[in-house]
């Protein structure tokens, strides 16, 4: 289910809820979407947003009836597509920019230094290993 540096397009509010329920209910009806959302959204909006999801091959619907959807990206996809978006509307692509960002601008544990120490380490083998440079 891997879109490496792919962007899914922006997702609106409503969509983004929808998966998110999708992620914690798994496969369910309109009816029990409707349901899992509280009821505070009307039937018929629920009904446009998951086909509109479907269009968007971000939810799948089966064929039997009542039809069932499902997620059909991760919440990982969906955070990598977000930041991918980022990182070409505000930092003209450049991965530099957003690091640097939170870098400075939190206070980071000794964990999430190693962590990212670790993930530098990785990203300068895997340049070396393709001979040389890449975009930044």
């Amino acid at each position: 289910m891997a879109r490496k540096s792919t962007t899914l397009g922006r997702l609106a509010k409503g969509e983004l809820e929808l998966l998110q329920m999708l992620w914690s209910a798994g496969p369910v009806s309109l009816i029990e979407a409707h349901r899992a959302l509280g009821e505070r959204v009307g039937y018929t909006t629920v009904q446009t947003r998951l086909n509109r999801l479907v269009a968007k091959r971000l939810a799948r619907r089966s064929s039997e009836r009542p039809a069932r959807y499902q997620a059909a990206v991760t919440p990982e996809e969906v955070g990598a597509s977000d930041l991918n978006l980022l990182i070409e509307r505000v930092a003209s692509g450049s991965v530099v920019f957003l690091v640097a960002h939170l870098v400075r601008d939190r206070s980071l544990t000794s964990e999430e230094l190693k962590e990212l120490k670790q993930l530098l380490k990785e990203a300068e083998e895997n340049s070396l290993q393709s001979g040389g440079e890449q975009g930044s």
